[in-house]
């Protein structure tokens, strides 16, 4: 008897001992020393709507947040959102990217008056809620353009702000550690109120103003004991670099910290995202390779397969029929318009080789892979051309002179064994300057074929003639 109660006793104490650590377990998940719980750091970026590329950086930055956790980043991964941002979006943020939402309002922009300002920086001041977060001990702040090839957690034992110079003399704000605080905040919003100085009216001017010193602090360097720094600091180069470094030499090799974080500082056009930015610009294929592991392209495939079934069905009528000119109407007899209609016929035709060019390029969704973006653009502009090759009876190699040329400059473009930059921007250039005669002699040889065919009676009966018409189309 006196052995089995001692063999109760002893299981009690096992369970209540378990329940004891069950209880410490979840307190810790709770306060954030789970994997799913909340961290003390987090990494965040900002979403807002009113600008032509919304579309655009939300697929941005749902690849910026899937690349950071694919890398197993120990923090929090938060997106300020403005109110407007549509509500599927969020929900596609937290649900599938497992991306913390934190809606708020968008700051009034008091700079929007200021002689310099540039509209698309309207409402990035909503980038100073990051001071709000302050149930985290340090937010690195980032903008949707950057793209990560190592992890950067080394970056939350900075001090209370801290940034790259990417320019000698000014900041970048594309990539920044701060701690969050209410009083900064506050007195943030206050500056905001009396229009502090704001070189630029956006947020890099506000922040460099706010900021003013941290040219003077001194570089930032990882404590290998792991404690927080205070105050300010400047951050290593390899933490933003410019994607125009690159460029120059096609490698990388900066020599100031880690080689971590790519950045895209350039007109809008250029952005990595976009299916044209390669082989124009050699990272694009990059940046589209981190969107394939990451995020993939169902919601563009659709609308490739169906743009590259009608160009094929497009293509493969041109080639049974061929349209014919027979309802306009040439008379001979000196007539007071006569040349006036001849003259518009060849603008016409004109314009619509050169429409057969730009319109596949709007049609193209913006953020496909230029692997599937380039072919589908070279099928639309083919099939445009042999519509107007068939429709103006023109030499086909001609028209399609213009075409050849651009397949031609992407190879060049992306061609993988030039020793750097500038090898291959004269690479291009020479490619431009043989190619140039080529396409003129086309277009004279088009303009003169249109002239041809103005003078044929044969497709242009005279004005009161009883002959039949031609059938509207002609079989090859």
């Amino acid at each position: 008897m006196g052995m089995q109660r001692g063999v109760k006793r002893l299981i009690r104490f096992m369970v209540i001992c378990v329940l004891m650590g069950c209880c410490v377990v979840a307190r810790e998940h709770e306060e954030g020393g789970g994997g799913g719980g909340r961290r003390k750091h987090a990494y965040a970026a900002m979403m807002y709507m009113g600008t032509p590329r919304d579309y655009e950086f939300y697929v941005a930055t749902r690849v910026m947040m899937r690349s950071l956790a694919k890398l197993g980043v120990d923090a929090d991964r938060v997106v300020i959102a403005s109110v407007d941002v549509p509500t599927r979006w969020v929900r596609t943020l937290e649900k599938e990217d497992g991306v913390k939402v934190v809606s708020v309002q968008n700051l009034k922009n008091p700079y929007e008056n200021q002689g310099n300002f540039n509209i698309r920086f309207k409402l990035t001041l909503n980038k100073l809620y990051a001071w709000s977060l302050i149930h985290y001990d340090r937010v690195v702040m980032l903008d949707s353009d950057n793209m990560f090839l190592q992890k950067t957690d080394e970056l939350f034992m900075c001090g209370q702000f801290c940034a790259v110079f990417i320019n000698p003399c000014i900041f970048h704000t594309g990539l920044f550690v701060l701690e969050p605080s209410m009083e900064v905040f506050k007195n943030m919003l206050h500056e905001l109120e009396i229009v502090r100085e704001n070189p630029d009216g956006a947020d890099q001017g506000f922040l460099a103003s706010y900021f003013p010193d941290l040219l003077n602090q001194p570089m930032f360097y990882p404590p290998k004991n792991g404690t927080k720094l205070v105050g300010t600091y400047r951050l290593p180069l390899g933490y933003q670099m410019d994607a125009s470094y690159y460029y120059l030499k096609l490698r990388w090799s900066i020599p100031c910290g880690p080689n971590s974080v790519v950045t895209f500082p350039s007109a809008p056009w250029f952005k990595p995202w976009y299916w044209w930015s390669w082989p124009v610009l050699p990272l694009g294929v990059s940046w589209h390779e981190q969107r394939r592991h990451n995020l993939g392209y169902s919601s563009e495939i659709p609308i490739i397969l169906i743009q590259a079934v009608l160009y094929i069905g497009i293509l493969t009528a041109t080639r049974l029929a061929r349209p014919s000119l027979s309802k306009l109407c040439y008379n001979r007899r000196p007539e007071k318009h006569a040349s006036f209609l001849l003259s518009s016929l060849k603008l016409f035709a004109l314009l619509s080789i050169l429409l057969s060019y730009t319109l596949p390029f709007l049609l193209v969704p913006r953020t496909i892979h230029p692997l599937l973006g380039w072919p589908l653009y070279l099928l639309g502009s083919a099939t445009l051309n042999s519509i107007i090759i068939n429709v103006f009876l023109l030499p086909p190699l001609s028209v399609m002179t213009t075409w050849f040329g651009i397949l031609g400059a992407l190879f060049v473009m992306a061609f993988p064994w030039y020793s750097n930059g500038v090898v291959r921007a004269l690479a291009v250039f020479g490619y431009a300057f043989c190619c140039a005669p080529i396409v003129w002699a086309s277009l004279v040889r088009i303009v003169g074929s249109l002239q041809v065919l103005i003078e044929r009676e044969a497709y242009f009966p005279r004005l009161g003639d009883n002959t039949p018409t031609a059938e509207f189309t002609k079989l090859y």
